[in-house]
């Protein structure tokens, strides 16, 4: 109940910055138009290019769109987590009778939950008024495109926990979160679905991480990935996860052990 309770403050907390949402939410829509456009561009000369017909690639589009905020697509790390380690407060949560990584994931799906409704619903409406989206018809479909998004929320999660951690040993962790923003925008099929990178380099991308966040669930919401694929790719997404929220408890425990040897 105590880790429910956070999500939910967190999810009323984001609710009250109404303009930033709405600027998100124009942002987001202008940006999905452009990319459609030359998405529209692209596949008119390469046609199927990646497995996607021109209607799909419009989608994916705008499913970027809808999950750039929702997932932090371009965020390298936790901006206040990073702050509360360099000013030392850090110190004050560590005393708390709850547990550090379970209480910045639950604030982080009640942030993502609100992202989700309040800059992901508009841009992907827009997106269905303008352009023939390649949308599905079955609820099934749209469940498990969600229960997707929610596995993509907890690895995108687990990365940025351990860009933060590292601030423990580097004080200023924001030229580390830079890099892990750009990864995170060009692997996980931000900026071109990761289905149409040639060859090795393309398989490669798609075993990382970052093919978690956004190419995945896409793909379930396209229809990319049915029957076995689909199992296949929540499975995919669930290991990541757990992985790397595992490798954050190591990490975090070494970091508190510092973090007494420093006298914080």
């Amino acid at each position: 109940m105590l880790y429910a309770a956070v999500a939910a403050g967190s999810f009323r907390r984001y609710a009250t910055y109404r303009t930033a949402t709405v600027a998100g939410v124009f942002t987001n829509t202008v940006f999905g138009f452009i990319l459609a456009y030359t998405y529209i561009a692209l596949w008119d000369e390469r046609p199927r290019l990646g497995g996607y017909d021109q209607a799909q690639a419009v989608t994916y589009v705008w499913t970027g769109q809808a999950l750039l905020a929702a997932v932090a697509l371009m965020v390298g790390g936790v901006d206040e987590l990073q702050e509360r380690i360099r000013s030392g407060d850090i110190a004050v949560d560590l005393y708390r009778p709850a547990d550090l990584q379970l209480w910045w994931l639950s604030a982080d799906l009640g942030r993502a939950a609100l992202q989700l409704i309040g800059r992901g619903v508009v841009p992907m409406a827009a997106g269905a008024l303008f352009f023939p989206l390649a949308l599905p018809s079955s609820t099934l479909t749209w469940g498990c495109f969600l229960l997707s998004t929610a596995l993509a929320v907890v690895v995108s999660f687990a990365l940025r926990y351990l860009v933060a951690l590292a601030c423990f040993w580097l004080l200023d962790g924001a030229g580390l979160a830079l890099v892990s923003g750009l990864a995170c925008m060009f692997f996980s099929g931000m900026v071109l679905p990761l289905r149409v990178f040639p060859g090795g380099f393309g398989e490669l991308a798609q075993l990382l991480p970052w093919a978690a966040m956004l190419q995945v669930p896409a793909d379930v919401l396209l229809g990319a990935r049915t029957g076995g694929s689909l199992l296949r790719g929540l499975a995919f997404q669930a290991v990541w996860g757990v992985a790397l929220l595992a490798l954050g408890r190591v990490v975090q425990s070494a970091a508190t052990r510092k973090v007494v040897v420093h006298g914080g």
